[in-house]
């Protein structure tokens, strides 16, 4: 007879523990909050809605929803999980009671969203401060990308519509500070429009850069200090004259469709007019060649701007298009920058792939469904999703190191988040004490280091 071996120990399951937190690396995010000074910038600005004699902060109660969907949740009666909780998170309000804010926040309309952003423009301006060389303009210069989402809707809420893809829901348009190679990146604008909303249409875009430099420190509200990157869905006349409006001159670095204009005059470049295309360490990229357009092609767009055109061997199996030329895959951006070689441009814009981690990041901290019925209701949620990300990107700018400050939320929540603890009194402290088997326990003991090493707000 053969043995039979167990995969799994065998355990029993019973209530009735105490002293056990789950999610004790939320405490991570918290302590974030508390060096930061969101809690304290959130509270000002949500004073008005504070009603006399309630017990309730508004600024902690949204704060709570944003620690909620950042931690994983979906809705608003996920902050249950931080109710359990009240040693870690403090004392929760109740179901009714957060429901009833998010009602009044959405009645108030573009009151309510000025409010909330111009406390996370006060308290982003103090990150960058404190993460120093770790910041996105530590460099000098700021790159801001915008891209378009689909959220589908699995029931009839309000502005949902059919989409260009042929599904039910919302396209929000999104913009997010790159934080380059070492890091990720953060949300600074979110416009929640319909699902029948074109791609692009050029005042939404405006709007949303205007929502974005606005979430910027000042000096880089205007300048060329400051690039904005998009994919060909800003690639318009009115958005491209835009950023020289009103004395702004910022940088732009947008992809553009391959016209029949564009097509001829790539296929009249003479071959010595390519220059290799290069990778981020440098190296030449090998079967793939930029070339900039000048003459008639330029005709009628904004004046200093630049078309750099690319083709490459495709990949085999892939499918040529029209627009194609020679066996070569053809794409093409306009920028107004001076003074780089195009192939250094080129790259740069390439770069702006990192956008879809980013919204690939931003559907996994609840962006997939859109939980409340009214669209006013629906934009205080898109501005908690925008929270819980800032949360997600500060977090491991100002406290973790190397390649883990480039972990995604899906990881942040498995390894650090996740991790259970015990609550310990002594000597009238309260200690978290984390699991020591624990893989990940190193990583969220020194981090919370670093966040305690930071000066408290003023």
């Amino acid at each position: 007879m053969m043995k039979r071996n167990r995969s799994y120990p065998r355990v029993r399951i019973s209530a009735g523990g105490s002293g056990v937190v789950s999610q004790a690396g939320g405490a991570l995010l918290v302590e974030a909050v508390r060096r930061i000074g969101l809690d304290t910038g959130l509270s000002t600005a949500l004073e008005p809605w504070r009603k006399p004699r309630t017990v309730h902060d508004p600024g902690k109660v949204l704060l709570d929803l944003a620690l909620t969907v950042a931690l994983g949740g979906d809705c608003l009666s996920d902050v249950a999980m931080l109710r359990a909780e009240p040693a870690v998170f403090g004392p929760m309000a109740s179901d009714p009671t957060v429901s009833r804010l998010v009602d009044a926040l959405a009645a108030a309309g573009p009151r309510a969203l000025t409010a909330i952003r111009a406390a996370r423009t006060e308290v982003r301006e103090r990150v960058w401060k404190l993460a120093g060389d770790a910041a996105p303009d530590a460099g000098g210069t700021v790159i801001v990308d915008i891209d378009g989402a689909l959220v589908l809707a699995h029931s009839e809420k309000q502005d949902a519509a059919a989409t260009w893809k042929k599904t039910f829901g919302h396209h929000p348009l999104f913009v997010f500070v790159d934080h380059g190679r070492e890091g990720s990146g953060e949300p600074v604008a979110g416009l929640l429009r319909p699902g029948n909303a074109g791609s692009n249409t050029a005042a939404d875009h405006i709007d949303v850069a205007r929502i974005a430099l606005a979430q910027l420190p000042r000096k880089h509200r205007r300048g060329r200090r400051t690039l904005i990157r998009t994919d060909s869905a800003g690639g318009t006349h009115d958005f491209l004259n835009w950023p020289a409006t009103r004395g702004r001159w910022l940088s732009y670095s947008v992809g553009m469709v391959i016209t029949d204009t564009i097509h001829q005059a790539a296929l009249l470049v003479h071959a010595s007019a390519w220059t290799p295309a290069i990778e981020p360490d440098g190296d030449v990229r090998d079967g793939a060649w930029v070339a900039e357009l000048a003459g008639d092609v330029l005709k009628g767009w904004p004046k200093g701007m630049r078309l750099i055109v690319r083709k490459e061997r495709p990949h085999p199996g892939a499918q040529l298009r029209i627009t194609d030329a020679h066996g070569m895959r053809l794409t093409c951006f306009a920028t107004n920058t001076d003074g780089s070689p195009i192939a250094q441009m080129e790259l740069r814009h390439r770069q702006r792939a990192r956008a879809e981690d980013r919204i690939r990041a931003a559907r996994d901290t609840c962006l997939r469904n859109l939980p409340l019925h009214d669209t006013a209701q629906n934009r205080i949620w898109l501005e908690i999703v925008q929270l819980a990300l800032d949360l997600l990107a500060w977090m491991p700018m100002l406290a973790l190191t190397g390649e883990t400050r480039r972990w995604e939320p899906k990881r942040l929540r498995l390894r650090l988040f996740s991790a259970a603890g015990q609550l310990v009194t002594t000597g009238r402290r309260r200690w978290l004490r984390l699991a020591r088997h624990w893989p990940w326990t190193q990583i969220i003991t020194a981090a919370f280091d670093r966040l305690q090493a930071l000066p408290n707000p003023g």
